[in-house]
């Protein structure tokens, strides 16, 4: 990432930056994300901020260009006693200026090393749905390996399109995400 660029936890001083970048990503890229524009819209202030109240179990990075926000990725732990060993990464964007620069994978490589702290946190989950086949590519650079698609995963305007979903073990627990089915 070039040297201008910067990557920090978000709190809920930077809501409305985030808000804003995140309704750019729901606008621009609508097949990518599970969530739409228009729910985005009707998200209280409330609901923005606790996305953004960060804990080690729970956290949105940001890439800034200067004081711009110009990418996102964000983590949160399952919270159930049977899946406490897992992590999920969502809402991975880099706005279009600044694609092609490293950022999105600068983004990845902090939100792992920063899971991988997390006491008992064995693996990271992250969905990539079909026709993002850059961001495919780069979770499949970071080791992150498919192991299952789910079909009609998203519908909108009466199109769907398949979500692959892929595992990465953090390296203290090699557990052969992606080879379940044997």
């Amino acid at each position: 990432m070039p040297e201008t660029e910067s990557i920090r936890a978000l709190t809920g001083h930077d809501a409305a930056a985030w808000s804003q970048i995140r309704l750019e990503a729901l606008d621009r890229e609508p097949a990518a994300f599970g969530s739409s524009a228009e729910e985005h819209r009707a998200l209280p202030h409330e609901t923005v901020l606790s996305r953004l109240a960060h804990s080690p179990e729970k956290f949105v990075l940001g890439a800034f260009h200067g004081d711009r926000l110009i990418g996102t990725a964000g983590f949160y732990r399952d919270t159930s006693l049977k899946g406490r060993h897992k992590g999920h990464v969502w809402g991975v964007y880099v706005t279009r200026d600044f694609r092609g620069r490293g950022i999105a994978r600068a983004l990845m490589n902090a939100l792992i090393d920063r899971a991988a702290t997390v006491p008992g946190l064995e693996q990271i989950l992250i969905s990539v749905a079909s026709g993002q086949a850059a961001a495919k590519q780069l979770y499949l650079s970071l080791g992150f390996e498919p192991f299952g698609c789910e079909p009609r995963a998203l519908k909108m305007a009466g199109l769907t399109s398949m979500k692959t979903t892929c595992c990465s073990e953090l390296p203290a627990h090699p557990l052969e995400c992606g080879h379940y089915f044997g």
